[in-house]
């Protein structure tokens, strides 16, 4: 599909046989995707982002045996904020908001060009000069280390490791932008393999990096381990990269002029708005060890280790709307707005149900999973508990996390971004900055994780109300009261698994028992009320619904009207 003023595409001469790499380049670029190439795209992608938390899992155990939760661990943790935000920005917020709908305009184009490639002009365009900006930056963090330091924990005991590990982490500013680069495109092209196993080879080469040089270096290791895993991340997507863009051939008559608007996508300022948001999102972070940082040693590796584990279930709950994305951007991109609207709804419903059977599952049985995973070496029964009480009060903005990174989608899925999200998340940063003060003066980390869900749950609400005024625009009413009935059936699950894991004093048996009830009591609670329209069906092999529900889904089934797998939102059909 041609953008606007675009020229007309040239016909090919009617004897010419099309070039089969040009068939199947255009057969790419009219990519419409099933639901059931979606399901396993997201298969996948969970899959592989399951492993890659699981060896996240692994590294922090690793640390946490080796240098315990004390002075070390918070200097190392406060040079990983670099990477923190490097990732949020040049990975999974920024970038991914900007190029995979740029990506996607110009796959759009391509479809009706037989001249020109729109794909590689564009990353003419864009790359060298991401390339520049970014080594600059990663170069500027080298040198003034110290001041960053003294910003980020002005309480520090000894700020000269912080600083030796901050060098060392900022190198990765430069390879996480190649990284987040790859993952774009390769999602905008229908890739999911390859961008879904790069935080298995980061933490593959943190792990790796840690074992061996340990012993010579301590915990400076691991800072170094952070450069090693970011070349990989590059290494296990380049080579899919490269043969996505040599899947077409240019032929040498006409050269592919830049895409208008695409091309200057890192001089213009309709970036500005994306970028602003997701520094305004990672900035929780900067505050959390801010005001940690006067508290007794110990407390930012609480608040750490309790955050990487409360964060699962809203990581494997958006793995459905990061495959999805590049699907709504180009029904945008094709102004099918129905048809993006119906999948961002169903979405974000299906992302709740995760989401919130994982956050019931954190908070029924805390201790044991930080006993299980942690408590072992310099990790002690005081560190269990401090960081299982700092993990509770986390999960209760997980669905705020989820819903924040689900809806803003909906606000960056078009050509131009708006304001708003980064407007929203300034007001969730600003109530989390006052709740912060009070509560870390009241209740220490506990009361800098409460802060924490506070704020992320005012900019979720926020994203919420403003949806339906946007490029994609959701049903709020509806898709609020059923993310209502999906929350009061994740407290009752909670409240269900909490008193079965109080009755069980083995931790690997209690969680196995506490895991099933919560999801247990959660779906049966939305299989009963399945009759209200605002939840949709869930799939039958997940539940068997009440025969009221069954009733009610026969009689609807006639009227929903999917669209390449898509359903609208509280309709179904029989599977």
């Amino acid at each position: 599909m041609l953008g606007s003023g675009a020229p007309a595409p040239v016909a090919p001469p009617a004897s010419a046989a099309p070039h089969p790499r040009a068939r199947h380049a255009r057969r790419k670029a009219s990519w419409s995707p099933s639901g059931r190439f979606l399901f396993r795209a997201a298969v996948v992608t969970a899959g592989l982002t399951a492993v890659g938390a699981v060896l996240g899992l692994v590294r922090d155990q690793i640390l946490a045996r080796y240098f315990g939760a004390g002075a070390e661990t918070d200097a190392f943790l406060v040079a990983w904020t670099v990477p923190e935000f490097a990732s949020t920005l040049l990975i999974e917020d920024a970038m991914a908001l900007i190029l995979v709908p740029a990506f996607s305009r110009a796959l759009a184009r391509r479809a009706g060009m037989v001249f020109g490639d729109p794909v590689r002009a564009l990353v003419r365009a864009t790359l060298p000069r991401l390339v520049l900006t970014v080594a600059a930056v990663a170069a500027l963090l080298v040198a003034i280390a110290p001041l960053l330091v003294s910003a980020l924990a002005p309480g520090l005991p000894d700020p000269r490791l912080a600083v030796d590990c901050t060098r060392l982490t900022a190198t990765c500013v430069l390879s996480f932008a190649l990284a987040g680069y790859c993952s774009a495109a390769l999602r905008a092209h229908g890739s999911f393999l390859p961008p879904a196993a790069i935080y298995v080879a980061y933490n593959v080469g943190i792990i790796g990096t840690i074992l061996v040089l340990r012993e010579p270096f301590g915990v400076r290791a691991a800072a170094a381990g952070v450069a090693v895993g970011g070349v990989l991340m590059v290494l296990v997507q380049a080579p899919s990269l490269l043969r996505e863009l040599r899947s077409r051939p240019v032929p040498k008559e006409a050269a592919a002029a830049p895409p208008a608007g695409d091309g200057r996508l890192l001089v213009l300022g309709m970036i500005a708005p994306v970028i602003v948001f997701a520094l305004t999102r990672q900035s929780q972070i900067l505050i959390e060890r801010f005001l940690a940082s006067p508290l007794p040693s110990g407390a930012i590796s609480h608040l750490n280790y309790a955050q990487k584990v409360a964060q699962m279930p809203m990581i494997l709950s958006l793995m459905l709307c990061t495959v999805s994305f590049p699907v709504v951007a180009r029904a945008l991109a094709a102004g099918d707005t129905q048809a993006a609207r119906r999948r961002v709804e169903r979405d974000l419903l299906l992302a709740a149900v995760v989401v919130l059977i994982g956050a019931a599952t954190v908070i029924a049985a805390a201790p044991q999973i930080v006993q299980l995973l942690f408590q072992r070496g310099a990790f002690d029964a005081d560190d269990t508990a401090a960081t299982a009480a700092v993990m509770r009060v986390y999960a209760l903005g997980l669905l705020g996390q989820t819903m924040v990174g689900a809806l803003v989608r909906c606000y960056f899925s078009a050509a131009r971004p708006l304001w708003y999200p980064a407007a929203a998340m300034a007001a969730g940063l600003a109530a989390t900055g006052l709740a912060g003060v009070a509560g870390a003066h009241l209740w220490g980390a506990t009361g800098i994780a409460g802060a924490n869900a506070l704020g992320i749950t005012v900019s979720a609400v926020m994203l919420l109300l403003g949806a339906h005024r946007q490029s994609v625009p959701i049903d709020v009413r509806r898709l609020g009261e059923g993310l209502l009935r999906l929350a009061t059936a994740g407290a009752w699950a909670t409240g269900a698994g909490w008193l079965c894991s109080l009755a069980i004093g083995t931790p690997v048996l209690s969680l196995a028992v506490a895991a099933l009830v919560v999801a247990g009591v959660f779906l049966l609670f939305v299989a009963c009320a399945a009759k209200a329209p605002e939840i949709p069906p869930l799939p039958r092999s997940a539940f068997r619904r009440t025969p009221h529900a069954r009733r009610r889904a026969a009689s609807t089934a006639a009227e929903a009207t999917p669209v390449g797998g898509d359903v609208p939102l509280g309709r179904g059909r029989p599977r």
